[in-house]
């Protein structure tokens, strides 16, 4: 009997569409927002001073990212029509777009705003008409490959949080200091504590409680302040438009098309990946589902001054670790962004948590991410033929950008953006190799499962932190 099968019986819906009651889910969906909260403004906050924009203008790019990350996470959550995953996956804004942004807007300060924002919008058209298309690829997608990505996923996060355990800005005095360290070890014994004493619903939130406590005792420690909300707007709506006008220039369009391709290859793999950790494996209606809800989301983005929006894998650990499955909880994460966007004083609360302590508890939910990929792994015959080789290529160039970051720096840039992301290019690799050892005239034995058949509810692994009731 598969996990999927004892979870869900006959007489009750699948914890996918399980609705909690409000308090727990507003607290889940809250304890979804800080883990990703610093992931949605760092991009803005990167571009913003890039292209020469100022504190303020900067702030208003931060606002408009979690409006929007708000409105494409609904969608992704609750669709409509053939609009949405509808599984507990999160959106925000993408990190593979934020060079190429710089490299469009450089020279051009808050003007090359409306050209990123036109490449933007072409871009995330031109993906939703090639959904349909795209989504076929999940056919490609067997254990063998979708164990390697889901591990690299969970690989190519652990700098995140490493980096923010040193402090989040490696240029400022300190960074990589025994006290923003010893906080962030801290805050990762708290986490494991609580989940190891607590039961029921306050052990699914422990991530949340861990980075409560870690902020309050960080407050004493002059980790964080509070300066942030005394100087935050209470209303600021992201008023479409702001920067100008939309404008089209072929060069920069060409180049977040290449983004836009990466970013769906990304959203396939997480899709995959959250299909198998939530018992309702991913087929290609889910997977065309989400990649509409990918690229309307980016499109729509734009049009309130954010960019470009994809899936956010570190939420797929918190949903393995606190195995809280319901697509609603999500859903209330992005409810709770869209305020965020609209009301910078409750954005500044958020922002309280200092990244060292957001780092601690991210080691726990990118580790986790990594070890759901090893035990998919389990269920992929690396015995027979040549899968486990398939692996080993596909991890040893997935972590290139990783262990080594400036291996690429002699190639083109427009290469970089694929390049420089270990997801996509383990994921490819691991595409290819699976099509040349196991289907161009490969023999496989009759009991072997077929390569190049999606991977079906049948050996469902029980992800990390994850009991079968």
């Amino acid at each position: 009997m598969t996990a999927t099968e004892v979870d869900v019986a006959p007489h009750r819906k699948h914890p996918v569409d399980e609705r909690l009651p409000p308090a727990r889910m507003f607290t889940s969906g809250l304890q979804h927002v800080a883990a990703m909260y610093a992931g949605v403004v760092a991009p803005p906050m990167i571009v913003g001073p890039a292209l020469g924009l100022d504190t303020k203008e900067t702030a208003f790019l931060m606002g408009a990212s979690l409006f929007t990350a708000g409105i494409a996470t609904l969608l992704q959550t609750l669709g409509f029509w053939k609009i949405g995953a509808r599984l507990p996956f999160v959106n925000g804004v993408s990190f593979a777009g934020v060079t190429p942004m710089i490299a469009i807007g450089k020279d051009r300060g808050a003007d090359g705003l409306p050209v990123i924002f036109g490449a933007i919008i072409v871009a995330s058209v031109l993906g939703f008409l090639l959904t349909p298309y795209f989504s076929k690829l999940v056919r490609f997608f067997p254990p063998v490959v979708t164990g390697t990505v889901i591990t690299l996923i969970g690989v190519s996060l652990l700098p995140v949080a490493f980096n923010w355990s040193q402090g989040g800005n490696a240029t400022a005095g300190d960074y990589g200091s025994t006290r923003n360290i010893g906080m962030a070890a801290l805050t990762l014994v708290i986490v494991l504590v609580l989940r190891k004493l607590l039961r029921g619903f306050l052990q699914q939130i422990a991530i949340l409680i861990g980075l409560v406590i870690g902020t309050v005792i960080a407050v004493p420690m002059g980790m964080t302040g509070f300066d942030a909300i005394k100087d935050a707007g209470l209303i600021g709506f992201p008023a479409p438009f702001h920067f100008g006008a939309p404008q089209f220039e072929i060069a920069a369009i060409i180049s977040l098309c290449i983004v836009m391709l990466v970013c769906m290859t990304e959203s396939t793999a997480d899709m995959l990946a959250l299909g198998r950790i939530v018992g309702r494996p991913a087929d290609e209606r889910t997977i065309e589902g989400g990649l509409r809800a990918d690229t309307l989301g980016s499109a729509i983005s734009p049009l309130f001054n954010g960019f470009m929006c994809s899936a956010f894998a570190q939420n797929i650990g918190l949903v393995a670790m606190t195995k809280v499955r319901s697509r609603f909880v999500v859903a209330a994460g992005g409810g709770i962004l869209v305020l965020l966007g609209l009301c910078p004083v409750l954005a500044s609360v958020i922002a309280l948590v200092p990244l060292p302590v957001l780092g601690g508890a991210g080691i726990v939910l990118f580790g986790s991410v990594a070890a759901s990929g090893i035990q998919t792994l389990a269920t992929a015959a690396l015995e027979k033929g040549e899968n486990a080789l398939i692996v080993a290529a596909a991890v040893g160039i997935g972590l290139i950008p990783i262990a080594a970051p400036d291996f690429y720096h002699a190639f083109p840039k427009d290469l970089l953006v694929v390049l420089d992301s270990g997801i996509s290019t383990g994921c490819v690799v691991a595409i290819v190799l699976n099509l040349a050892f196991n289907h161009l005239g490969a023999r496989r034995s009759s009991e072997e499962e077929p390569a190049g058949e999606a991977p079906g509810p049948a050996p469902e692994p029980v992800p990390v932190a994850q009991s079968v009731r």
